[in-house]
């Protein structure tokens, strides 16, 4: 698909998520020959700068930002494409500053919400007045969207007042990761996969993403979201449809959101009258990672004694629909914990008999690992021969290792956001949210939020750096399963 040249546009240039995500990533596309020869990046913020100065801080920003020694060749292509607007994005008559710059006859009119969702009404609104919509302007939403399916439908509806759903690309960086889309081409590429995916052949799922570092600064945003909403809504929830939706039809328009809204439509409900024995909530005290005293989330800067506010959830999710019958997902993820790991392990039925008993008394079942950080790659746990004769047949778990550092070495692996805005250049929805899903997933996390509420039940202490409450290992111990640790 050929990039269409744009007028990509970032509210809140100079913000944090600009800064770290948005700016490197244009850096790298400028780099790769990615972006349209004509298509140029407008910042917009609510600082006085003169275009000089906005440059040399946006030169800054990649120096600090890009993992890697700046090319000043591509550094200069880059820079060369830019333009600074001062708008006070809750004044509309200012967004009329635009028009000296935007030409929609020549190029797409792309608008990334790089800002609070309380700016996303405004903005809209901003662009409507200076009579900057048309049918081929595209908006770009960062989560969070809404903290609920109430405050999620309000902005929703405020963007889709002015803007058709066809307009809208709602963003999880997950959906752009690497070796997130290869669980597309594992799945729907490799007959050995596709044809043994389902509760035939899969004994249950689990989807861990640990983050090693705690709340930090981000203590008064975290206090107000918790785990649930912060990870659970959105990045494990995008994770669970790609692993257990349907084959779409193919990867353009809507079938591949189609398939996972069916997934989060299919989700049973987690309510007060099953939720002990669904769901494990925590929240880490102190204790150490890597060998250094860290504090607990209470004792975190800006901490407020009393919270209840979870840092670490693990739940039993069951899918009712044909294909995932019996088979139960467990999710897990958690702040301060003993490592940084994101993955997803397909554990598949042990064999009905074993025909090694006199070596290997009991044969454990085949493991499909696939990692998505770090190490990303895909591993297979199977048993094979040991090599040697005179003491009988002897059995050995292997695993076989396809990392992607090593296989596709002479590769760079492109960052999320990268793939992401190269796709909304392009005009592809494919890898991001409809409103529906967005709305379905809500349903289920405040069904659960509701029964915590009417439960009352506080947050299970856990120490930092371990892998959470004692709970969750009896939440897969009560299925006589247990943790890939």
């Amino acid at each position: 698909m050929e990039t269409r040249p744009c007028d990509f546009t970032i509210f809140g240039v100079l913000g944090d998520l600009s800064q770290r995500n948005l700016l490197p990533s244009l850096y790298q596309l400028e780099k790769a020959g990615l972006l349209h020869t004509e298509t140029r990046v407008i910042g917009v913020a609510r600082h006085e700068l003169g275009h000089d100065a906005f440059l040399e801080e946006i030169r800054a920003k990649l120096q600090t930002f890009v993992r890697e020694p700046l090319e000043p060749e591509t550094t200069e292509r880059l820079l060369a494409r830019m333009r600074y607007v001062l708008i006070n994005l809750d004044v509309p008559e200012e967004y009329k500053r635009l028009l000296e710059i935007i030409d929609q006859r020549m190029r797409v009119f792309v608008s990334y919400f790089s800002v609070a969702p309380s700016l996303f009404g405004p903005i809209c609104t901003g662009l409507a007045h200076a009579g900057l919509v048309t049918p081929e302007t595209r908006v770009v939403l960062e989560k969070p969207i809404g903290r609920n399916l109430a405050s999620s439908r309000e902005i929703n509806e405020l963007v889709a007042s002015v803007f058709s759903e066809n307009q809208v690309y709602r963003i999880d960086h997950y959906l752009g990761k690497e070796t997130v889309m290869n669980l597309l081409a594992l799945r729907f590429a490799n007959s050995i996969f596709t044809t043994n995916w389902d509760h035939n052949t899969i004994d249950h799922v689990q989807i861990t993403v640990a983050e090693e570092v705690g709340i930090g600064s981000r203590w008064g945003y975290f206090d107000q979201a918790g785990q649930l909403r912060d990870m659970v809504q959105n990045h494990l929830m995008q994770i669970l449809t790609l692993v257990a939706m349907e084959p779409p039809v193919n990867l353009r328009d809507d079938s591949l959101r189609n398939e996972k809204l069916k997934v989060l439509k299919a989700l049973r409900p987690i309510t007060a009258k099953n939720i002990d024995r669904r769901v494990v909530r925590g929240q880490y005290g102190p204790g150490f990672i890597k060998g250094k005293t860290v504090p607990g989330y209470l004792e975190e800067k800006g901490g407020i004694l009393g919270s209840t506010t979870e840092t670490f959830v693990a739940i039993r999710v069951d899918i009712d629909n044909w294909r995932w019958a019996g088979v139960p997902f467990y999710l897990r993820t958690g702040k301060a914990m003993a490592a940084k790991r994101s993955e997803v392990v397909i554990n598949y039925k042990p064999l009905p008999h074993n025909i090694f008993a006199d070596s290997y008394r009991s044969l454990p079942a085949n493991k499909l690992v696939i990692r998505l950080q770090p190490d990303e790659g895909v591993e297979i746990e199977m048993l094979n021969k040991v090599p040697g004769i005179g003491n009988g047949l002897r059995l050995q778990r292997t695993m076989l290792d396809l990392s992607f550092s090593e296989a596709f070495s002479k590769e760079r692996i492109a960052g999320a956001y990268e793939r992401l805005i190269l796709e909304v250049m392009q005009g592809n929805q494919a890898l991001f949210i409809h409103r529906d899903e967005v709305e379905s997933s809500w349903v289920w996390i405040d069904s659960i939020q509701a029964a915590w509420a009417k439960t009352n039940e506080p947050p299970k202490p856990y120490p930092a750096g371990s892998w959470g409450p004692v709970a969750s290992v009896a939440l897969l111990a009560r299925d006589e399963r247990e943790w890939e640790e």
